[in-house]
């Protein structure tokens, strides 16, 4: 849930920066940053769900700007156009069956400037709170919360027959 995350522009702000990675955990996971438009792609039974945008308003998608009410605008249908909004779908449709996805997952993607999705992770046990965005977008497919939850559920129980 980005708790520790740190960006840096030079390399002398590199120790204050793995110094507070490390005041979370004893290892700390080091990328490069991608920039662009931050979105997600729900995934339920076999289906990409509407994407939905993430624009937090400090400028970076943290802990705080992911679990304060408020903190994050977000957009649901994302406002791409169609061919953009069809590839973040695809993309997260590849990464989720790439993995060996079942049921359902949030596919958190990336899109540049030119409108081109880089993944940056599949979760395949996405948040379920109230500013969580698996339900954010099922609720703009036109399903509901109870109704969500009733279908994950069934999805698992069927698979365990």
């Amino acid at each position: 849930s980005s708790v520790g995350l740190q960006f840096i522009s030079r390399e002398s702000d590199w120790p204050v920066a793995l110094a507070e990675c490390l005041r979370h955990d004893t290892r700390a996971l080091l990328e490069e940053r991608v920039s662009g438009r931050e979105c997600t792609v729900g995934i339920l039974e076999g289906r990409p769900l509407p994407v939905v945008e993430v624009r937090p308003r400090s400028g970076v998608y943290d802990y705080q700007s992911k679990y304060t009410s408020g903190a994050s605008e977000y957009l649901c249908p994302a406002p791409f156009d169609p061919e953009v909004t069809a590839a973040v779908q695809a993309a997260g449709m590849a990464a989720f069956t790439a993995i060996g996805g079942r049921d359902y997952a949030r596919v958190d993607v990336m899109v540049d400037a030119a409108g081109r999705p880089m993944v940056l992770e599949v979760n395949t046990l996405p948040g379920m709170t109230e500013t969580s965005l698996l339900p954010k977008a099922a609720a703009a497919a036109g399903l509901d919360y109870p109704h969500l939850c009733q279908r994950m559920v069934e999805l698992a129980l069927k698979r365990k027959k």
